[in-house]
């Protein structure tokens, strides 16, 4: 069991890191895209000089509105979203004073430049780790006096050397396990700091923001309500029913033919113990006990026990408050039934981690993809209920697979 649950810690580990390095990269592109357009917008301010720039600056604002744009997308898709501002104004002098501009292209400044350095350090350090592994392998086919390491001004010549390079491998790996983190949020920092509007300014935004997943929490509540009178009235209800009549007959019976009798008393028990496993299919889909009793890892490793496709597990979060832990448990319940029935899958995986004070759940299959919300699938609701605790919530399931589902649960709400 310690092995397993090792093995389990290990891995999660691993994939965290691999997320963090994604992480760096993709800050990486970003941070490029930044530079080029801070070089186009150095040369119009120095265009405008002799009044050429001008004709250029709304364009190169579009520009700087275009690539913050895109690493606010970036900050949501590795964390909690970044909200954007209102359009730009439409005159040059009025874009100028806007203070979200003026942000804009404080962050760019800052990520084309210390946001360029952090990411290639981020990157090149697994980079590295895994050159120097694979060192051995290949480096005698270079020309002589030409392999050299991470480090290039080490030219190797002999294996021994190039098992030392190998060995070398496992001082960047431990750089990339201890920095990947720290270098993934000082990257990333600049831009939750200066991306968000100013204090204030989007406030009527926030405000209907909020209403909007008010209303959907109290819908999502509604269905939720209509969902468990259905469960009762059509599934429970019935065999009860069935079961009294049953039981009537059967004392009719009694006096004239005791093995009739006894036929429709075995009948009777059987609808009775069938009504009862729903009723605590019902109890169980209202908010399960076992939430309580074993927390998260427990109940959703229960689930992947019960499901149609072999699925693995891995659960390293603290505990929330019960109402974020129940959403994440009938999201993961929702996804692995669409996958059991409609995915075509041979593998799942559900994996939740505690980051930066959320709770992060991610569902993958290797299905055939496809899944949409808006098909009866239920990952409409999904998007409600996490929605409501003011969370997010993605789908990616391109043709072909694979269908991952991704949702962020802050833990204090």
């Amino acid at each position: 069991m310690g092995t397993t649950s090792d093995r389990r810690s290990w891995l999660g580990r691993s994939r965290e890191i691999l997320r963090y390095v994604a992480e760096l990269g993709s800050g990486l592109g970003t941070s490029l895209l930044a530079l080029g357009v801070l070089v186009l917008l150095v040369l119009v301010a120095l265009l405008s000089v002799v009044g050429v720039g001008l004709l250029l600056a709304p364009a190169a604002l579009r520009a700087v509105r275009w690539i913050a744009d895109r690493e606010r997308t970036r900050l949501a898709r590795w964390g909690t979203a970044v909200p954007g501002p209102a359009a730009l104004p439409s005159g040059l002098r009025a874009a100028l004073a806007d203070p979200t501009v003026r942000r804009d292209i404080a962050w760019l400044t800052v990520h084309a430049t210390w946001g360029l350095l952090i990411g290639f350090v981020g990157v090149a350090l697994p980079l590295f780790t895994v050159r120097d592994l694979t060192f051995p392998l290949w480096w005698w086919l270079a020309p002589e006096g030409e392999a050299s390491a991470a480090l290039w001004f080490w030219v190797v010549d002999s294996w021994a050397e190039a098992l030392l390079v190998a060995l070398s491998a496992l001082g960047w790996g431990l750089l990339t396990v201890l920095l990947a983190p720290a270098l993934a949020r000082l990257q990333s920092l600049p831009g939750r700091a200066l991306l968000p509007p100013p204090p204030g300014t989007d406030l009527p935004l926030r405000i209907a923001e909020l209403t909007a997943t008010r209303a959907a929490a109290l819908d999502a509540h509604a269905t939720e309500l209509r969902r468990i009178e259905r469960c009762l009235h059509d599934g429970t209800q019935n065999p009860l029913v069935a079961a009294n009549v049953l039981i009537g007959a059967a004392r009719r019976q009694l006096g004239d033919d005791r093995p009739a009798a006894d036929d429709l008393l075995e009948q009777a028990q059987t609808a009775i113990e069938r009504a009862l496993g729903e009723l605590r299919t019902t109890i169980r889909g209202i908010l399960p006990p076992v939430l309580s009793d074993r927390g998260l890892d427990g109940a959703l490793t229960g689930l992947a026990a019960t499901s149609s496709v072999p699925t693995t597990v891995d659960v390293g979060a603290t505990r929330c408050p019960a109402s974020v832990e129940a959403s994440a448990y009938f999201m993961v319940a929702e996804a692995l039934t669409n996958i059991s029935r409609h995915s075509g899958a041979e593998r799942a995986s559900v994996t939740v981690r505690s980051i930066a004070g959320d709770l992060d759940v991610t569902v993958t299959d290797d299905g055939h993809g496809g899944a949409t919300e808006g098909t009866g699938s239920g990952l409409g609701g999904i998007r409600r209920r996490i929605e409501a605790h003011d969370g997010t919530f993605e789908v990616s399931s391109p043709p072909g697979g694979p269908t991952t589902l991704h949702a962020r649960l802050p833990c204090g709400s």
